[in-house]
């Protein structure tokens, strides 16, 4: 199954980044239009969550912000539901070249990157479990989700570069 929807998570701090990382350029191109790209051979729609960027059709975290990438899957998976998808493909807006591998792997919902667990598919069904996990109080990893509703964790042998840092920005320059 062909995930639907790719959604770029992207309504994070950047705190280590010190500046909006999303808009930070990598050969030209803004690293959140790399993750655009990335997710374009994939999906029939792609959206934003967490903020707004260009003409691409955008949604809030959910139920709030500024509850990591747990609200952004949430506002991803309310966003298919609301336009009739049945899953998510998310991806990190920092990290400009995910291997095609990775898409491979995380064919079939629910499964999530292991290394990575905001690269993850997870099917619309999951709404109302992830909304119920996100009013408790406790555990918002990503991982600890995924394991609860039985997600299968995927790996793949090629490294994963983030941008976390200015450092981790040239590097990958």
């Amino acid at each position: 199954m062909t995930a639907q929807v790719g959604a770029i998570l992207a309504g994070g701090a950047a705190r280590r980044f010190g500046g909006d990382k999303a808009l930070a350029m990598l050969d030209g191109v803004a690293l959140i239009d790399h993750a655009a790209r990335a997710l374009g051979d994939h999906v029939n729609r792609v959206v934003v969550i967490g903020r707004e960027h260009g003409a691409l059709p955008h949604a809030p975290d959910r139920p709030a912000p500024d509850l990591g990438p747990l609200g952004g899957i949430t506002g991803a998976l309310a966003y298919a539901m609301i336009h009739g998808a049945d899953s998510v493909l998310t991806v990190a807006c920092d990290v400009p070249r995910p291997p095609e591998s990775l898409f491979r792997v995380l064919a079939r919902p629910p499964a999530f990157c292991d290394d990575h667990p905001v690269f993850g598919h997870w099917p619309v069904s999951l709404l109302p479990d992830l909304e119920v996990w996100l009013n408790r109080d406790g555990d918002r990893s990503v991982r600890g989700f995924a394991r609860a509703v039985g997600a299968l964790p995927v790996r793949i042998a090629e490294p994963i570069m983030d941008i976390d840092t200015r450092e981790d920005l040239e590097r990958a320059r």
